[in-house]
């Protein structure tokens, strides 16, 4: 028997979907994850945009100072979003203030090998005057994500 994924989707709860610059974007990138177009997502962010997904240090980025520089984003995408085969973008609350959205919610994963995981927190964009992705910082726990994940037998 042949497992196929489904496809990704993004799952909007938040009581309001008004267009703001910064929401704008986050729909955007959300878009693009869906449709696995790298270029797309990449093509998302000003020159200068830095992730830090999660802030801080973690296994994506040992120092914490982000990927700030084209390569840098493209190896984000490469070694985090381009490794998984679905996700849900589950969005439950969303403040849009000044040139940021602060979106609340859970991506769930799951990962090529059939892996699945849950991220909780808080999804942070700041776009500049052309609605370009200045700065996305994800708000998370790796131990609270590792805690969520199942192999691909748990996950049927």
């Amino acid at each position: 028997m042949t497992s196929t994924v489904e496809p990704s989707i993004l799952d909007w709860r938040a009581p309001t979907r008004d267009p703001h610059p910064a929401r704008d974007a986050a729909f955007r990138s959300y878009d693009a994850v869906i449709r696995r177009d790298r270029a797309a997502w990449l093509a998302n962010f000003a020159d200068d945009g830095v992730i830090q997904d999660p802030v801080g240090p973690s296994i994506f980025d040992q120092e914490g100072n982000g990927h700030s520089s084209a390569e840098g984003r493209a190896h984000f995408w490469d070694i985090t979003i381009g490794t998984m085969a679905r996700f849900v973008f589950e969005i439950r609350d969303s403040f849009a203030c000044g040139d940021e959205c602060a979106n609340i919610g859970t991506i769930h994963t799951t990962s090529e090998n059939g892996w699945t995981a849950s991220t909780e927190g808080v999804f942070v964009y700041k776009v500049d005057a052309d609605g370009k992705i200045v700065s996305l910082r994800a708000y998370w726990d790796m131990d609270r994500v590792v805690a969520t994940a199942k192999g691909p037998a748990a996950a049927q």
